[in-house]
């Protein structure tokens, strides 16, 4: 059996399909921005579903992005 060229390959083409998203926060260059409306909405649904509070609204994108990357985990929602 051939090779299947066109799967991507865990050391090469599965990492550049990740895009941007994959760079750490601390290295995103509008990290210091307030966070977004669509972070902070979905920031609110994963802390009510892990009967949390919402976190403050003063986070910026990369607080954001961390905070969302914790609650995915416990909420089992993340990817």
């Amino acid at each position: 059996m051939s090779e299947d060229r066109t799967a991507p390959r865990p050391d090469t083409d599965a990492a550049d399909a990740t895009g941007p998203a994959a760079k750490d926060p601390d290295d995103w260059s509008t990290g210091d921005e307030p966070m977004t409306g669509p972070q902070r909405s979905y920031l609110h649904t994963l802390a009510q579903q892990a009967g949390q509070e919402p976190p403050p609204d003063s986070l910026s994108k990369a607080e954001a992005s961390r905070r969302i990357d914790e609650l995915q985990e416990r909420t089992g929602r993340g990817g």
